[in-house]
């Protein structure tokens, strides 16, 4: 956890699939630059993949080790960037799933208001919410 003026502060990174269900989840001091904090997470994403990830990410090293691998690196370029590599707009607009699974995250009072003071009691909330969201995509609607 990190601490700032404001009080405790600690960041949730998500990967998600498809469908916007939770594959991987982190929790990183509120400070820490997002790119090189959560830059572990992405050893899951195998050939054949594409990573869809906001400007915080936009790295040269993240993008080879991706090529790497066989996959495919669709990052939000940097404004100030020197070299522009490749990058799809109308395939970006599909990384909304993260920014959806994070509305869905706030719904659940605890992760949202931040009721645990532990980092490890923390991401135990985040998890367990995670996982009904899972189970939300096998709920019978009829």
């Amino acid at each position: 956890m990190g601490r700032s003026r404001g009080g405790l502060t600690t960041k949730i990174h998500a990967l998600v699939d498809a469908i916007g269900r939770p594959i991987q989840l982190k929790l990183t001091e509120g400070q820490a630059h997002d790119g090189r904090a959560a830059a572990d997470m992405f050893a899951t994403v195998g050939p054949g993949q594409t990573l869809l990830a906001d400007r915080a990410y936009d790295s040269d090293g993240l993008r080879e080790s991706l090529a790497e691998r066989g996959a495919i690196a669709n990052i939000r370029l940097m404004p100030r960037r020197k070299r522009f590599p490749d990058f799809d707009a109308d395939l970006y607009k599909k990384r909304n799933q993260v920014e959806r699974f994070f509305s869905k995250l706030k719904h659940f009072r605890a992760v949202a208001t931040r009721y645990d003071k532990r980092d490890d009691n923390f991401l135990a909330s985040v998890q367990l919410a995670s996982l009904r969201i899972w189970l939300r995509t096998y709920e019978s609607v009829a």
